[in-house]
This record gives structure tokens, sequence and C-alpha cells, in this order.
């Protein structure tokens, strides 16, 4: 279920969002909601990732799976 939030910019800033929704021929009002929520999607994901490292040992078992490794194209030296 969709809500309406009502938020307030500067003149400058309004003017980017419309030059922007322009760009993608986008209604601004349709890009300004998007831009909102893909801003507070990057959030919670960023959120959820400090929470995952926090877990006692997460960090180094996730450092010891992922962490550098020589690629294909590296050589030895």
């Amino acid at each position: 279920m969709a809500r309406e939030i009502r938020i307030e910019i500067d003149d400058e800033q309004y003017e980017q969002l419309e030059r922007e929704a322009q760009q993608r021929h986008e209604d601004p009002t349709v890009y300004a909601g998007r831009v909102l929520a893909d801003g507070l999607n990057k959030a919670r994901f960023l959120e959820g990732c400090a929470q995952f490292l926090a877990v006692p040992g997460m960090r180094e078992e996730f450092a010891r799976r992922f962490g550098p490794q020589a690629g294909s194209s590296a050589t030895a030296a």
C-alpha cells in the first residue's frame, strides 16, 4: 500500500530533480519517489550488512571465504 509523504527542497535541488526526470522521460514526482525509495533501500541494505558483520566471528568467516585472493590473471612473484 502506497503512502504519501511530503518533503521540502530548495529551488536548486528541485530544478536538478526536474532536469534528471526529464532526461529519463519521467514525471518529476514519480522520479522523486523512486530516488527516495532507492535511497531507503540502500540504507536498509547497508544496515543489514553492518548487523551481519557484527555477529561474533562472522567478519572473520566472511574474510576467510571472500577475502583478497589472486585473480586468474595474477602472476606469482
